[in-house]
């Protein structure tokens, strides 16, 4: 596959990531952040696409959807830790696993990013409103993160299956 058809994919996953994430949110009102689907999206571009898409999906695809809601002030800080999540994902499965797309290569790559992504918000949240809303923040993210790795996986296991995989590397 071209790499034009690999961008095309990536800004068609990329629209994915905006409408995964802002179609379905559940609201934790300690915070007044909320849980989505979107890094469901943000690994599957990564798992398919490889980390450069990865980053691009997941970066811009996530900061389009604050930009479009009440959250654009945190548009800047999931630009960064979105894409570095999807860049993650893609770099742990096409570099530590030599793109050898299995069960364990998936979860390793996912965990990986979804801590990050954990992490990265832990840090935004504690910067812009301290330690302890960060700390109730917690465990929406990890819920987000480890919801979207079950609900990734069977996806990519059936592309997999379909060979999608080998048609875009």
């Amino acid at each position: 596959m071209s790499n034009t058809q690999k961008l095309v994919i990536a800004a068609l996953l990329t629209a994915l990531v905006t409408v995964a994430t802002m179609a379905f949110q559940v609201p934790i009102p300690a915070t007044k952040g909320y849980i989505n689907l979107g890094d469901t999206v943000i690994f599957i571009a990564a798992l398919l696409l490889g980390p450069k898409y990865g980053a691009l999906a997941g970066g811009v695809g996530s900061a389009l959807a604050d930009l479009l809601s009440p959250y654009a002030a945190w548009a800047p800080f999931t630009l960064v830790i979105k894409g570095i999540e999807g860049f993650i994902v893609g770099y742990i499965l096409y570099k530590a696993f030599s793109g050898e797309s299995n069960l364990k290569s998936r979860v390793a790559a996912m965990a990986l990013g979804g801590l990050w992504m954990v992490v990265g918000y832990f840090a935004a949240e504690v910067l812009l409103y301290g330690t302890p809303a960060a700390i109730v923040e917690l465990p929406g993210n990890l819920v987000q993160a480890s919801g979207s790795a079950l609900i990734a996986l069977p996806v990519v296991a059936v592309m997999s299956r379909i060979n999608v995989f080998k048609s875009v590397n």
